[in-house]
C-alpha cells in the first residue's frame, strides 16, 4: 500500500503516477477505489513532483509529513492530496493535477488508462476545451 510506479501518459516521454494509495480516493478503481493516476508534471512551472505516501516526507524536505498520499514538488513546495483529485493543498501551483481516466477489470485484475481529465497538463495545452484533444509537443503512447 502507498506504492507508486511512474509510467508515461498520455504522451510519451510524458510522465504519470500510478498509486495504490490505501484508501478509498476520489476517481480510484479496484476492489478498494484506492488505484489512481495523474500526470506527474507540476501545474505551477512544469518540475517533475514525487509520490509521498501517508506519514512520510519528500526526499527534499524532511521536516513536512503527509497527512495523505500527495503529489509534493520540490522545485517550489506545491502539494497535491492524491485522495481529492489532486487538489492544492500547499505551495504555488494555481490547479489541481490532471487525473487519468482509469478502468478495471475485476475478472484479469487489469488496469486500462482511458483518458485524461481536466485541467490540460502543464506545457501542453492548445487552447481547446476539449482536454482529450489538448496536447502538443509530444507523441501519444499507443
Amino acid at each position: 500500500m502507498g506504492e507508486s510506479v511512474t509510467v508515461d501518459y498520455p504522451l510519451e516521454e510524458t510522465p504519470t503516477a500510478l498509486a495504490k494509495v490505501g484508501v478509498k480516493a476520489e476517481g480510484g478503481v479496484g476492489p478498494d477505489g484506492d488505484i489512481i493516476a495523474f500526470s506527474q508534471v507540476c501545474q505551477h512551472l512544469g518540475c517533475i513532483y514525487g509520490f509521498v505516501k501517508s506519514g512520510s516526507a519528500p526526499a527534499c524536505d524532511p521536516s513536512y509529513k503527509a497527512s495523505a498520499p500527495l503529489g509534493y514538488c520540490c522545485c517550489h513546495g506545491t502539494a497535491y492530496d492524491l485522495t481529492q483529485g489532486a487538489k492544492v493543498i500547499a505551495g504555488p501551483s494555481p490547479r489541481p493535477q490532471p487525473q487519468v481516466a482509469l478502468d478495471f477489470d475485476s475478472s484479469t485484475g487489469d488496469i486500462y488508462a482511458t483518458g485524461m481529465s481536466p485541467p490540460s497538463i502543464f506545457g501542453h495545452h492548445t487552447g481547446s476545451s476539449d482536454v482529450a484533444y489538448d496536447l502538443q509537443g509530444g507523441t501519444l503512447v499507443s
